[in-house]
């Protein structure tokens, strides 16, 4: 919606342009009209459409100071121009045609015309109507909105005059509606169109009762009554013989509506739709809608919250029509049919996990999206917004659907973290089985890896896995071996995996050269992956070996991994590295992911919602009952608690001590 509205009066001399402005401020006749009114601002609350309008007029330069040069730049700023003529004056209505539109059409863009509106004053002065004379020019203008007869003397129809002219601003009927063809444009009909199929919640082609209650809240905030959604269906019903279709509205019946309110001039109940799904004047998606403002401070992530989660759920099982948990090729077009352009290519098979037909997944679906959230927040912002997120999750932007993560430094200083996306970068010398390790990730043995194509190829993997029994996802990005461009992005990450070939006795050393140029002095765990284990082992061209290295670097010993596997390769190694970015202040003794030992059933108690609700209960329980007692404030419950904390701490510690020396 505009900020303001520019109301520009032209016209002949003496048609009543000032008359008209002092009577709509006075709301009664002039006794004096003064020779030109100043320009009048009229507030926002006390107009019908809530905007502040400025109105002007501006005389022929035969008669004031104003030069053609002055009125052209008033004709640019206006965005409604109201010509005025008066109804008893032959003269001034030729000059309409003849001069005023004319030099109108001159002094404005030709993508974007002012709205007209013929005002035809002093109609108090004649017994008949010029309507018949107008009408013939408003048919050869398609710029004119509409013509308004008044009379400033006894103030018949000003107020009016004014509000139709707020409304050719507000609610133009230009980027609407064709007078030639009788019908919808173009535009108009792909925006409402896109607006049908978000609001359509199960995708089954029909608005049903509940679909056009929500969509009636949403666009008007008041839903409609059981009989007034029936009078709807049967206008349509009377019109359209498919408009209406298992008593639910079809988008055929959609758009007809909407034809229907803009012939009736109701054209604002289209923008008002229009403009509640993002659209600007020009029925293009609003920058403002699509990005919305989001702070990212430096060292910060970005990440879905559970809200975005259950809306993308919702998106995915709506376009599963056979129930498959996975998108076919017709459902993926389906599901972003929403949007101006296919966002993903082929690529994003090989990114994310798919079935044996190559399908992306329910799982690879919500791991694209944290994909995407997580290199490009504004481009999930954009995405969001295609599909509607802050309408249908009544929310106030895409923005909340998204958590900026903190500091990784201040993650490392408590040695905590409530981050649930860890990067991994892939460093490896070319032919060391980088894109391997990657593939066999989303569960792709040698032989399915052979069918990718290399122009669908990714150099990103990304999928879930369990640490101590929280779901984390783990996002691989494979690093291009070149060792003198090294970029900032190429080195930020949370864990650094150095793969080389066993059978390759020159693949080891490019990863002891990274490590030692970019990782030898970093906080960044690191971890070598021995790839193609399944080959046999030469040993390697450099000062030591693999694992004499890893010994002088206190790193984690080699670790061995191979695709060429009968069935789907192992993930350990894949939740080792996450447990290593997930503790990266950890030296942890050995890289036990089990989830069986001692150890691991441990961590995963500790980690358990359930302790942590019953730790929080417990100690708001304590806390009502001392604070009920009045105790707070004496030496001898603090006494209490600080003896119960150390106790508890001292147990906690020995305990751990004992777990990890009997692993």
């Amino acid at each position: 919606m505009r900020k303001d509205v520019r109301i520009l009066l032209v016209g002949e001399s003496k048609v009543g342009k000032t008359s008209l402005i002092m009577s709509l401020v006075s709301e009664e006749f002039p006794k004096v009209v003064p020779y030109r009114a100043e320009e009048i601002t009229i507030p926002a609350d006390v107009t019908p459409e809530r905007v502040p309008t400025h109105i002007s007029t501006h005389l022929p330069p035969a008669e004031a100071e104003q030069t053609d040069e002055q009125l052209f730049q008033e004709i640019s700023k206006a965005n409604v121009i109201c010509i005025v003529y008066a109804v008893n004056n032959k003269t001034s209505i030729e000059k309409v045609t003849s001069h005023w539109i004319p030099l109108i059409t001159e002094n404005t863009d030709k993508d974007s015309r002012v709205p007209l509106i013929l005002v035809g004053n002093k109609s108090d002065l004649v017994e008949h109507s010029s309507m018949e004379t107008i009408l013939p020019i408003m048919n050869q203008h398609s710029e004119i909105e509409t013509c308004v007869e008044c009379s400033a003397k006894n103030l018949k129809n000003i107020s009016e005059l004014f509000y139709y002219a707020q409304k050719a601003v507000l609610h133009p009927t230009g980027p609407l509606y064709c007078p030639e063809r009788k019908d919808m444009k173009s535009l108009c009909v792909k925006a409402l169109t896109r607006i049908f199929k978000v609001s359509d919640l199960d995708n089954d082609g029909i608005l049903n009762d509940n679909e056009l209650n929500f969509f009636q809240r949403t666009c008007f905030n008041t839903p409609l009554e059981s009989q007034a959604l029936e009078d709807v269906k049967n206008v349509v019903r009377k019109n359209l013989s498919d408009g209406v279709c298992d008593n639910g509205l079809t988008l055929t019946g959609f758009l007809f509506l909407h034809t229907l309110f803009i012939q009736r001039g109701r054209h604002e109940t289209t923008w008002t739709v229009l403009r509640r799904f993002g659209y600007d004047d020009d029925l293009e998606l609003n920058q403002d809608y699509l990005f919305p403002p989001l702070k990212l401070p430096p060292d910060c992530t970005t990440e879905l919250n559970h809200n975005a989660y259950l809306f993308l759920q919702s998106v995915f099982d709506k376009h599963d029509k056979d129930r498959d948990c996975a998108l076919s090729p017709e459902e993926t077009r389906d599901l972003f049919d929403v949007f101006p352009y296919m966002p993903w290519g082929p690529d994003v098979n090989n990114t994310v996990c798919t079935n044996e037909q190559g399908w992306i997944t329910y799982q690879g679906f919500l791991s694209q999206w944290t994909l995407t959230t997580y290199l490009d927040v504004q481009r999930c912002l954009e995405y969001l917004g295609y599909f509607g997120y802050s309408i249908i999750a009544e929310q106030e932007s895409q923005a909340s659907g998204i958590t900026v993560t903190r500091d990784k430094k201040i993650d490392l200083q408590k040695k905590q973290t409530q981050r649930s996306v860890f990067r991994c970068n892939v460093f490896g010398d070319i032919g060391s089985g980088k894109t391997g390790f990657l593939q066999a990730f989303l569960g792709r043995n040698y032989v399915r890896q052979k069918t990718i194509r290399e122009e669908h190829r990714s150099y990103y993997a990304i999928s879930t896995t369990y640490v101590y029994g929280q779901e984390k996802y783990l996002l691989l990005h494979e690093v291009f071996p070149d060792f003198d461009y090294l970029s900032d992005g190429d080195l930020a990450c949370d864990i650094v995996c150095l793969v080389y070939d066993v059978s390759n006795p020159y693949s080891f050393e490019y990863c002891a050269k990274v490590f030692k140029q970019y990782f030898l002095d970093s906080k960044i765990p690191c971890m070598m992956i021995a790839a193609k284990s399944d080959l046999p082992e030469i040993k390697q061209m450099y000062g030591c070996s693999p694992l004499e290295f890893c010994r002088r670097h206190k790193l984690p010993h080699p670790q061995s991994f191979t695709c060429n596997t009968t069935a789907a390769p192992s993930r350990d190694i894949y939740t080792k590295l996450t447990t290593m970015a997930m503790y990266p202040h950890a030296r942890l003794r050995c890289m036990c992911t089990c989830n069986r030992c001692t150890f691991c059933l441990c961590q995963n108690f500790l980690n358990s919602e359930l302790l942590q609700t019953v730790r929080a209960k417990l100690y708001a329980v304590v806390l009502r009952r001392h604070l009920s007692q009045a105790d707070l404030k004496s030496s001898t419950f603090w006494l209490r608690t600080s003896v119960g904390a150390t106790v508890c701490a001292v147990l906690g510690f020995a305990m751990y001590k004992v777990l990890l020396k009997s692993r």
